[in-house]
């Protein structure tokens, strides 16, 4: 569970990300659990160097603490995570279970992120961790593949299939042995299944003498430059080239360069709402570590069957002016003739990235999600590997290549039948006709 790094303060680091990374990725831990509680007194009792008896002590603390809280705490996962962490940091640090548990007390706070150094930059270092630098040379060059998700919101998958998806709440874009990507979604306007990304956090894996483990975070109007502990890069290994932050815009476009991985990312604040865009190896992309427990890698395999949209029925709809209020009057400010002369504005060809524009016109009302699709579209101009599949048509997500619906299956089941009795009956002769 927690990969310490010797006695005292760097161990308790490690806790420290642990228990961020818990804290974003669970927020719905019970108001009656009190583990956050027992989790960031911890925290700050340690979150500077100290003797080893000192941290042992503090490590004591938290085990009472987590003990108290075993009763209305037993069926969370944060709660057995520091289970797990406490046995592994005691063991680290060879704390005896038995002796003083002082209440954990306060140490002078670490610097302001913006005031920490980053590592000095150091050497591209060994092959392994530059992706391309580590393939064999007789083998061919990697498949890169693209995943976009934005506005309320369509996901672009990495097989590029596009989909509209409602998923309010906490949702994995990817989940792989190298990182892991997760979405919170909340409702764009009161009485809509649109949602929209307000909050997105990337967790980079440690990866042997390459990087440390890395996590960033991003929320509405909080798109920092830099990792969840101050950093800019991969750490002090050889993380200062294979992995780094740029700041394109400030507080607008944020790129993650993971050289080690061959993997960018780009997020974005457009309005009020995040976009997220990678490009990553197709062998980085399928690196799974539990089959069994895939379903719900988003940008591997699309929106469950039960949080998509019908894109089609909606814009039938819209078209014949009903759009999505009971009254038929635009139900946020646009028509969808009027939506359609919006998004034309930055979106000239009618692909599936002016047809969400529309989507999300005439679902919110918001003109910010047309600079969304916007920017989703000159994401995949700068990430995806085929020109030939910048633009994705309608008839290529709903086309010949989607699944036939069960109805269609059966008509044509029922007329191939009907066919094969036609050719195979007898035809009726002149005297039975009489």
């Amino acid at each position: 569970m927690v990969m310490g790094k010797g006695a005292g303060g760097p161990s308790a680091l490690e806790v420290g990300k642990i228990l961020v990374v818990f804290l974003c990725l669970f927020p719905s831990v019970s108001l009656q659990c009190k583990i956050l509680k027992c989790n960031s007194e911890f925290w700050a009792s340690t979150s500077s160097s100290g003797p080893e008896e000192e941290f042992c002590t503090a490590l004591r603390a938290y085990n009472n603490c987590v003990r108290r809280t075993a009763r209305t705490c037993r069926g969370d996962l944060a709660y057995h995570s520091a289970q797990h962490g406490i046995e592994d940091l005691m063991s680290q640090n060879n704390c005896s279970k038995e002796g003083p548990t002082t209440q954990p007390r306060a140490r002078t706070p670490a610097p302001p992120p913006q005031l920490q150094p980053d590592s000095q930059e150091r050497s591209d270092g060994p092959e392994q961790c530059h992706y391309e630098r580590s393939l064999h040379r007789q083998s061919s060059p990697p498949n890169y593949t693209h995943c976009g998700f934005f506005g309320d919101p369509h996901l672009r998958t990495f097989s590029d299939d596009f989909q509209t998806c409602k998923v309010e709440g906490a949702w994995p874009l990817i989940h792989n042995k190298y990182l892991s990507v997760q979405v919170t979604n909340t409702p764009v306007v009161p009485g809509s299944s649109a949602t929209a990304t307000s909050k997105l956090t990337i967790i980079f894996k440690n990866f042997q003498e390459c990087v440390d483990q890395k996590m960033y975070h991003a929320e509405t109007d909080e798109l920092p430059a830099a990792f969840a502990d101050g950093s800019k890069n991969g750490g002090d290994r050889h993380g200062a080239n294979t992995l780094r932050i740029v700041e394109k815009v400030p507080g607008q476009q944020v790129e993650i360069h993971a050289r080690y991985i061959g993997t960018t990312i780009v997020v974005r604040q457009v309005g009020r709402y995040l976009t997220f865009a990678v490009r990553m190896p197709e062998e980085v992309v399928n690196s799974v570590e539990d089959r069994d427990n895939q379903d719900l890698y988003l940008c591997l395999h699309g929106c469950p069957a039960n949080q998509r949209i019908d894109f089609r029925t909606f814009r039938a709809r819209a078209v014949e002016g009903h759009g999505l209020s009971r009254t038929g009057s635009p139900p946020h400010g646009f028509t969808y003739k009027a939506a359609m002369a919006k998004c034309k504005e930055h979106l000239p060809v009618e692909d599936l990235y002016f047809q969400s524009c529309v989507f999300d016109l005439l679902s919110s009302g918001d003109v910010n999600f047309t600079m969304a699709a916007y920017y989703a579209f000159e994401d995949v101009k700068m990430l995806h590997s085929n020109k030939d599949k910048y633009h994705i048509y309608e008839k290529d997500a709903f086309g010949s290549n989607a699944a036939p619906r069960r109805s269609d299956v059966f008509s044509l089941v029922l007329l191939n039948f009907l066919a094969v009795l036609f050719i195979y009956s007898p035809l009726p002769t002149s005297s039975s006709l009489c």
